[in-house]
């Protein structure tokens, strides 16, 4: 991405002026005849994402009115890029408590465009970022901007080959370890259930495990494990076209993986990773798994397989169980996993599942204060019943008198989760509508807060 968070500038900056509701009055009483026409003419309020530009009388852009509304945000800053032409501007004015890194920060995840399929549009706007280190707020911004890329490219260039590619090149830039189990390969290497969900796409679309390693012996490991369905079709529980059209994002839990660990080999974390992604598509064909099917798994639990169309949960559950043959001291898992959790919470705010109270502490802690927005859900123990089956030791679609599908999904999980602290997140990693600074198409959804955690409790 071309950088839109400048460190010095040889062009004059425009100023923004960043208002709250409460502010925006006083200040424009004092403001010149200029801005207070174009405030009027704009009925500029300092409403959140309002924003107007005031022409000096020359009609050069002379500075910038923005609205933070009533309790500032710094995400509030991530509509502002929308509102402003081409140039180069800086935040001469904000409320007390918001910081530079955050704004910057904001500014850059707003200007993000998925532009791979189409010819390049105007001139992005830059912003001259003054008190905050640059490279941490582009390497962050970067970051979000890998998995927002994954997500939006579409499964006929995003497959598990290129999941794998993307993989690798993360691992040689930060000089970090990579293999890959593929195909037939993933039953010699007892990845049975990744095996048997992928095993019906084409052979140049093989399933495989990947695993990057990364870190200095003797530092605390953090497993990451993502969900890389790059396509899913629902597999012979075959989803209707609605529900099939967006399918091409269901690999976004791989995608949040990566780039999360990108963010920590960046920063040169003191710990040690362990990135751990099953990248398949669910696809049709005669090989394709069947309802009724009984599945073995790495853990050594046997799986009646419901649906067809539960097949996230089957891979993560050998990749977790990888993740606890390496004793991580901390697993994340990321998954686009459940319509049930949109359901409950809809498309803006992740839940998240761990059993450990410190944890769970953590990480919203640093989510509210990285406005990452997330909530915590109930690993309801209750629950567990529907996960029994007549003829396994568990089964992916759980009954239905249980109702809670996203919280039984992550029992499901927890049950082949490594010992000690574990969370699951379950991403939509999608913006459903259009709006400024968000738009519609694939969305980083919790991993800026979480990089803020890790890097508190690995001090």
């Amino acid at each position: 991405m071309s950088e839109v968070i400048l460190e010095a500038s040889a062009d004059a900056a425009i100023p923004v002026h960043a208002l709250t509701e409460a502010d925006a009055a006083g200040v424009l009483a004092a403001a010149s005849a200029l801005a207070r026409g174009a405030a009027r003419l704009a009925d500029f309020k300092g409403k959140a994402g309002q924003a107007v530009t005031v022409l000096s009388a020359d009609g050069a852009p002379e500075q910038v009115l923005f609205g933070l509304g009533g309790e500032p945000d710094p995400m509030t800053f991530r509509a502002l890029p929308a509102k402003l032409s081409g140039g180069t501007y800086r935040i001469a004015t904000t409320p007390a408590g918001l910081r530079p890194d955050q704004i910057a920060l904001a500014f850059a995840l707003g200007s993000y465009r998925f532009d791979r399929y189409k010819a390049h549009g105007a001139e992005r706007p830059k912003l001259l970022a003054e008190g905050c280190d640059v490279a941490e707020v582009r390497h962050l911004a970067h970051a979000c901007a890998l998995a927002r890329d994954m997500v939006n490219t579409p499964a006929n260039d995003m497959g598990p080959l290129q999941v794998e590619t993307i993989a690798r090149e993360i691992a040689e830039q930060y000089a970090a370890q990579i293999t890959v189990v593929t195909g037939e390969g993933l039953l010699e290497a007892n990845y049975p259930a990744v095996h048997a969900v992928g095993r019906a796409a084409v052979a140049e679309r093989a399933p495989r495990m990947i695993e990057i390693s990364w870190g200095q012996a003797g530092a605390p490991l953090v497993a990451l494990v993502g969900k890389g369905v790059v396509f899913d079709t629902g597999g012979l529980d075959i989803k209707p076209s609605a529900g099939m059209r967006l399918m091409k994002k269901d690999m976004g839990g791989a995608a949040h993986a990566l780039a999360l660990a990108r963010m920590v080999m960046h920063a040169q974390l003191p710990v040690r990773l362990a990135v751990l992604v099953p990248a398949v598509e669910n696809a049709i064909s005669g090989d394709a798994m069947r309802p009724g099917d009984v599945l073995a798994s790495r853990k050594g639990i046997s799986i009646e397989v419901g649906n067809t169309d539960a097949e996230g949960r089957l891979i993560l559950a050998d990749a977790l169980t990888r993740a606890g043959e390496l004793e991580p001291a901390l697993t994340l898992d990321f998954a686009t996993l459940t319509g049930a959790a949109r359901v409950a919470l809809g498309p803006q705010l992740p839940p998240f599942y761990t059993d450990d109270e410190g944890l769970a502490g953590q990480i919203e802690a640093h989510a509210r204060a990285a406005s990452d927005p997330l909530w915590r859900m109930p690993l309801w123990k209750g629950y567990v019943d529907a996960l029994d089956s007549d003829v396994a030791e568990i089964k992916n679609d759980p009954d239905g008198w249980a109702q809670a599908g996203s919280v039984t999904a992550a029992l499901f999980l927890q049950r082949f989760a490594p010992a000690g602290p574990w969370a699951h997140f379950d991403i939509f990693a999608w913006n459903p509508r259009n709006r400024p600074g968000w738009p519609a198409g694939a969305e980083a959804q919790v991993i800026r807060g979480l990089y803020a955690m890790l890097r508190e409790r690995f001090a």
